[in-house]
This record gives structure tokens, C-alpha cells and sequence, in this order.
């Protein structure tokens, strides 16, 4: 089961997947930032009496991590993140200064992930994998049993991550996608950090920013 949100002023996707078999769980990009959107992830997985194991993140932008410290200390659970994008993580505080939101509750990150970890839980098994560009620690989470990617913001539909931050480079970001979204089969949904949802194969046939 994937369940998606959509939080925070960004419209950031968080998402929620849950193992069929043993209802464990895991929330990938909390962007939960009023109380009430903290609340409504909180009341999905009590409503779907989810265990969640792990806090994932695809990399450390404002709106990707509002929601850190609630699941923290909600679930008692560690913090995963690229070591690249541990300079990111630093300076949420700042970045939240300047778009003058008051409500970030700083955290820490607690274990660092890389290419070819895997995530287990309950059945489920995602593959890790790096796709820098958008974020110099940018990873996605693949499920090759059940043929869907968490993206965040790597590839959209009709559209790609945006470069013009720091420590953004659009080189790796079009090598990401092609070595590594492109190349999996055409019928594998991406889940993306914004936006609907889309198929490596829609991308690849009318993606104009990115070619095959």
C-alpha cells in the first residue's frame, strides 16, 4: 500500500508504504508542517494500525523534512538520510528564516544511507539508489517486486527537479535520470516529491527536458 499527502505551503508528497502482510510501515519525506497535516499522517496509520519502522528521506530540502522531529519522537524512529545531503539538513533552519516560516522544530539525522542499501520491512524490500542533481545527496527507493520508484524531486511528470539552488548541478541531474530512472523498465510508476504520479515510459516517449 502507498498512501501520498500533500503538505506544507510547497505542496511537498509525502508518502506513507505499508507491507501488506504485516501492516510495518515506513514515511518517506515528511513535509508535515501545521499541526493538522502532522495529525492527519498520524491518524492514516492509526486508522491502518501501521507499525513504522523507518523515516526516509529522499534528500534534505525545507519541505521534505518539516515533519522530522514529530516522526522522531511520534515513532521512535531513526532518521535516514545521504551523507551528501547532510549540509542541507544543517541549514533548514536558516532556509526556514528566510521564507519567514516559524514552525520548523530542528532535528537530527541518525544513520546514513548510500547506493545499494536495501530498506526491509515486513516483506518489502526498497533498493536505494543515488541520483544527485537536484540535491548533491539525492537517492531514490525503488520496489522491483511491485515495479513503482520514490522519486522526490529527480523526475516529474513533464518536468525535472529544479538546479538553480545550492549545490544543485543539472549535469548529474540529467546522468541521474538517464542511468538511472530510464533504465528501469518502461511500466515502473514514479512517485514524485510533487505532482501526480507518472511511468518511466511516459518520460521517456514526451519528457522534454530530459531525452532517452
Amino acid at each position: 500500500m502507498i498512501q501520498a499527502f500533500e503538505f506544507s505551503p510547497f505542496s511537498e508528497n509525502t508518502y506513507v508504504i505499508a507491507d501488506d502482510a504485516t501492516r510495518d510501515a515506513v514515511i518517506i519525506d515528511p513535509g508535515c508542517y501545521e499541526q493538522a497535516e502532522k495529525e492527519a499522517l498520524s491518524r492514516f496509520i492509526d486508522e491502518h494500525k501501521l507499525t513504522v519502522r523507518y523515516l526516509l528521506l529522499t534528500h534534505a530540502h525545507l519541505d521534505h523534512v518539516f515533519g522530522v522531529a514529530y516522526v522522531k519522537r511520534k515513532y521512535n524512529v531513526k532518521a535516514y538520510l545521504h551523507e551528501l545531503d547532510q549540509v542541507i539538513f544543517n541549514d533548514v533552519p536558516t532556509r526556514c528564516a528566510v521564507y519567514g516560516l516559524r514552525g520548523y522544530e530542528p532535528s537530527e539525522i541518525d544513520e546514513h544511507i548510500k547506493e545499494g542499501d536495501q530498506i526491509k520491512f515486513g516483506n518489502t524490500v526498497l533498493d536505494v539508489v543515488f541520483v544527485p542533481g537536484h540535491a548533491p545527496g539525492h537517492v531514490a527507493y525503488i520496489n522491483h517486486a511491485e515495479r513503482y520508484v520514490v522519486g522526490g524531486d529527480v523526475l516529474f511528470s513533464g518536468s525535472v527537479g529544479r538546479t538553480d539552488l545550492p549545490y544543485c548541478n543539472h549535469a548529474d541531474l540529467v546522468n541521474s535520470i538517464r542511468t538511472e530512472l530510464y533504465t528501469l523498465p518502461d511500466d515502473y510508476v514514479v512517485y514524485p516529491g510533487h505532482n501526480e504520479p507518472t511511468t518511466i515510459g511516459k518520460e521517456k516517449r514526451s519528457n522534454p527536458f530530459v531525452r532517452p
